[in-house]
């Protein structure tokens, strides 16, 4: 099924998921030093909400995971400010046109550090509404890996004002965090991009309606370029929410490898 969005025109029916599923098993990501996911059926007594058990005619579990340490998800920027301010509340508009780019994080001292420089030569001077950072190498282990206490790479606080100041709303990447994992709570990043100067009392020129969206997987059979980018959440009235970030090829635009 075609359609025609901002006179570029897309094939529906074939999706290219950016989200990592979230599981019960060893192979779920983990960050921020938690344990996996929690998914089970509920008990009542001798009653056990699994039809393979002989007990239920139905499935009925429970799940108990953290939208920021267990997968993909979007967040808004109650996710650091004092008043609460919700995902499902800041997000009104699911499609946009999305760049992707792929960056080699740059080595400094002890950490790996993705540049304002790389942002910009990556984008090439193009405005999209939303931005997906996929880094190199991209090894798929990356939709398993245990981050807690490994550094991963981040984005430079002056990465995440230029893409405020280029005008992108969404940003969309394959760690755990666009900071550092431990910066004494000094979260430069977030703050720069949502334009947070005082988590106390927010500024009024503050971005509501942006987000950001960590722990996404690009296949590298994904090239840079273009795409129309659907962003799905759950309808969480929390900071955060699971997500499912969708892309679309353009078409006349071939970037996907057969």
């Amino acid at each position: 099924m075609k359609a025609k969005i901002n006179n570029f025109e897309v094939n529906l029916s074939k999706p290219i998921d950016i989200s990592i599923p979230l599981t019960n098993t060893d192979e779920n990501p983990i960050a921020w030093y938690i344990d996996k996911p929690v998914i089970e059926p509920v008990v009542f007594g001798d009653w056990i909400g699994k039809v393979s058990e002989g007990k239920s005619s139905t499935n009925f579990n429970n799940i108990f995971f953290n939208p920021h340490g267990h997968g993909t998800h979007t967040e808004c920027l109650g996710h650091i400010t004092r008043e609460f301010y919700s995902i499902n509340q800041s997000l009104k508009q699911f499609f946009f046109l999305a760049e992707l780019i792929s960056v080699v994080p740059e080595i400094q001292g002890e950490d790996l550090v993705i540049t304002k420089n790389q942002i910009e030569n990556g984008l090439s001077g193009k405005t999209p509404e939303a931005i997906i950072i996929r880094t190199l190498p991209n090894f798929k282990i990356k939709k398993s890996l245990k981050y807690s206490n490994t550094n991963p790479p981040f984005l430079e606080e002056d990465a995440a004002r230029f893409i405020r100041e280029s005008g992108i709303k969404h940003l969309l990447i394959d760690l755990p965090s666009v900071d550092k994992e431990k910066d004494d709570g000094k979260l430069l990043a977030h703050k720069a991009f949502w334009n947070v100067k005082d988590v106390n009392n927010l500024n009024t020129d503050a971005r509501l309606d942006c987000t950001i969206t960590e722990m996404i997987f690009v296949s590298d059979k994904v090239k840079d370029g273009n795409y129309l980018l659907n962003l799905q959440i759950a309808s969480f009235e929390n900071d955060a929410s699971p997500s499912k970030p969708v892309l679309y090829a353009i078409l006349n635009d071939e970037k996907i490898i057969s």
